[in-house]
């Protein structure tokens, strides 16, 4: 027996149709089994597709699963957004904060009206994790995959940092460099089995745009993603991993950091993703963070499912 469900094609991180980061919604998933999610995921072939689902629980508002077109994710900044973005549209929560359930736990999404029908989406992240260095030895490999040579690397650790779902942090000492990356996908596939960690975000805080702190590239080809055009889940955890190193003047951050990242730019779907850190007062260590963004509807359509 076929059922028909309303699917959402939302571009998020952005309010012109076509740039930013496009994701699938389906606001009102109940009924429908982890196949056929993963399906309509495949089929509707974005990075992510967002399945909201009534609350099973008191201690949640909404549930939230996220699919890319090969396997489930715990998390998704973008699709968040975009989740979001239509339950508002859709008249559900149009102001105020709400408590999402996802694979990544229990995290607090506030809408934020900003006049007529558009809304900024703030997604608060889990604490900011830090994990090792990557050896010399996967270092070597990491750079041979993205076909660049230790001199195109900037200031900061290669690190696996978190927010909910982790990235390796890849700092570069030019936007040209990041503009011409190339990588051997094939090669991030079997390093992202080895180390554990599915997503290598390279960044610069050189040559930035105006009012924007950082570009960067994403690229989790491991989970079916060749690159992401615009990540929350890499922005948040990059602004972290700006403060922890300390690679921007101490008075853009030492009371908490608040600032735009750019990405999207290399493959004509540029994006921004507000962040903002908060800081210990006394270890002057980052301890929390949240994204917000905008989004704009480019199309919905009914899909049958049997």
């Amino acid at each position: 027996m076929q059922k028909s469900y309303r699917v959402y094609q939302v571009d998020a991180f952005t309010r012109e149709r076509f740039k930013g980061n496009p994701a699938g919604v389906v606001p009102h998933a109940d009924g429908l089994s982890e196949a056929q999610m993963q399906a309509m995921a495949r089929e509707l072939n974005n990075s992510e597709t967002a399945f909201i689902f009534r609350p099973t629980g008191e201690d949640h508002d909404v549930q939230v699963r996220f699919f890319t077109p090969t396997t489930e994710v715990p998390i998704c900044g973008h699709a968040t957004i975009a989740a979001h973005y239509v339950r508002a549209v859709e008249g559900l929560v149009t102001q105020g904060t709400v408590r999402q359930l996802t694979g990544a736990g229990i995290l607090n999404v506030s809408i934020e009206r900003l006049g007529g029908s558009d809304y900024r989406i703030w997604m608060q992240q889990r604490a900011p994790f830090f994990g090792p260095a990557l050896s010399a030895g996967d270092q070597v490999r990491l750079t041979t995959a993205l076909g660049i040579a230790e001199s195109d690397l900037g200031s900061g650790p290669i690190e696996i940092v978190s927010t909910g779902h982790s990235k390796v942090m890849i700092p570069l000492r030019s936007r040209a460099v990041l503009n011409e990356l190339k990588p051997d996908l094939q090669a991030l596939s079997a390093i992202s089995r080895d180390i554990g960690c599915n997503g290598f975000y390279l960044f610069t805080l050189a040559d930035p745009d105006e009012g924007v702190l950082a570009h960067g590239r994403m690229f989790a080809p491991a989970i079916g993603i060749a690159e992401d055009p615009v990540t929350g889940n890499a922005n948040g955890p990059l602004g972290a991993y700006i403060v922890r190193h300390q690679l921007i003047p101490a008075h853009l951050w030492r009371t908490g950091l608040s600032c735009w990242m750019g990405q999207g730019e290399a493959i004509g779907r540029s994006g921004r993703v507000k962040v903002e850190v908060g800081i210990a007062p006394k270890s002057l260590l980052p301890v929390s963070v949240r994204i917000g963004g905008e989004a704009v509807l480019v199309f919905s359509a009914d899909m049958q499912v049997s």
